[in-house]
């Protein structure tokens, strides 16, 4: 796995370039921990992690909402410090929290969005009737959107975001809060953005499913620090074929020393509470499970599946994403 380190590539034709970048609110509390990456061209680039790991306060920084205390990020080119209305001309943002305006009728919504962004005259009502058609809301626009279920909702907030044609779109958590059915339909819906492949797409997610289905590289958050960065295969990839897990009646961390000092387990197994995570690689896992068998631990229960981006953010962290969120 890939883990970003100074000095770093100089980023040159970039969607977004990030260089250690950090955050320390008030008080003293150091939100975003000097962060560095890039996103390239046409990318669906997450931050993985659970909240309270600094991805929406990287995502504020990177939308001017929030003032970097140290490093740069720029956008499209452009710094969000130096050059703020410049990076954000060039980019759209789906926030956590709704921004439109319920009172009003989803198409007023999407055409003043439109007129902000200065979107020609001339094609904003074609704009309008795009976006919306592509998001699925186009027969709902002359409804108030108070009347508007949260699927409906997030499904015009990012017809309003795209209403501009953003050469990036930046998205946080757009799928929080949906009910199951409505959550697929929407990722379903970020999935044909993808393909198109006209724009740049950044998200935030806690969601494990999520990241690997729609990101071609994630980077994994954890306490305001990116502590990997790499394509989801590659990620998993990098936990081994399986995962043999055993939980075990004493000492996990003793267990795990015995299993290393015998070959059955390796560097990168892991411990939480009671349970001993072991990464194959070479071995089966009949094999491994005979091995442990014949040295006599206490084992309580043994059992193997394939690895997850969990046993990623377990091993490299210590707690569980789903957990944490």
């Amino acid at each position: 796995m890939q883990l970003p380190t100074e000095p770093y590539p100089s980023g040159d034709g970039a969607a977004i370039e990030v260089r250690s970048l950090g955050k320390t609110y008030p008080g003293g509390v150091e939100a975003v921990k000097s962060i560095t990456f890039d996103v390239n061209p046409g990318e669906v680039f997450g931050l993985l992690g659970p909240n309270g790991a600094g991805k929406s306060t990287t995502i504020g920084m990177l939308t001017t909402t929030v003032t970097p205390t140290s490093g740069s990020a720029r956008v499209g080119g452009f710094d969000v410090s130096t050059d703020p209305l410049a990076a954000r001309s060039v980019s759209s943002v789906v926030f956590q929290d709704s921004v439109v305006d319920a009172t009003l009728t989803g198409r007023r919504n999407l055409d003043i969005h439109a007129r902000l962004w200065n979107v020609p005259a001339g094609l904003v009502t074609s704009r309008v009737a795009e976006m919306s058609t592509l998001l699925g809301v186009a027969h709902l626009l002359d409804r108030p959107v108070a009347s508007y279920s949260g699927g409906e909702r997030r499904r015009l907030e990012i017809s309003r975001a795209l209403v501009s044609q953003p050469q990036i779109l930046i998205m946080d958590e757009p799928t929080v809060g949906l009910d199951p059915r409505i959550r697929f339909e929407l990722l379903d819906i970020i999935a044909s953005l993808r393909a198109r492949g006209e724009m740049t797409i950044l998200l935030t997610t806690h969601y494990l499913d999520e990241a690997e289905r729609l990101c071609d590289r994630l980077a994994i958050m954890h306490e305001g620090r990116i502590v990997a960065l790499d394509s989801p295969r590659a990620l998993l990839d990098g936990m081994g074929r399986e995962i043999v897990e055993l939980r075990v009646d004493g000492d996990a961390s003793r267990a795990q020393t015995a299993l290393r000092s015998r070959g059955i387990a390796g560097h990168d197994s892991f411990v939480v509470g009671s349970t001993v995570t072991i990464p194959l690689h070479e071995r089966t896992s009949a094999q491994t499970v005979a091995s442990i068998n014949g040295i006599g631990l206490g084992v309580a229960a043994i059992s193997t599946r394939p690895p997850s981006l969990d046993d990623v953010y377990l091993r490299l962290t210590g707690g569980r994403i789903a957990a944490a969120a």
